[in-house]
């Protein structure tokens, strides 16, 4: 049974940082393309950053409003993804989701994605 579970979220105050991570189990995800969403209350999900295997290397994206401040990694030792956040701003609250998918297919939907995890709340107070 495949699961992704996401821990590392919480409270913190404007400026600060947190590092997500989401564990995979259930298959080895070393050639899978890795994602994380989010979604604020009353608000759709939507893309954060994406970690894509394109057959020879990994190629990573960023959503424009993380750029510079989100960085996606993986660990394929630990079958492990991770969202290093710096910097946050009150409107990067939500619930962060980690996603996982074998298809090639746009990066930035969610349809695009076949496992997901639980979600973890990170709270940016101003």
């Amino acid at each position: 049974q495949v699961q992704l579970v996401e821990s590392g979220g919480g409270l913190v105050p404007a400026g600060g940082s947190l590092r997500l991570s989401c564990a995979a189990s259930g298959r080895t995800f070393s050639r899978a393309h890795m994602a994380w969403f989010r979604q604020a209350p009353g608000k759709e999900r939507e893309f954060v950053a994406a970690n894509r295997w394109g057959g020879i290397y990994y190629t990573n994206y960023h959503a424009d409003s993380v750029k510079g401040r989100f960085t996606i990694s993986r660990d394929n030792a630990k079958n492990t993804v991770y969202l290093q956040m710096n910097s946050l701003k009150p409107e990067d609250t939500a619930v962060y989701y980690c996603a996982a998918g074998d298809r090639y297919s746009d990066y930035k939907l969610s349809l695009s994605y076949d496992y997901w995890g639980q979600g973890t709340q990170v709270s940016v107070s101003s």
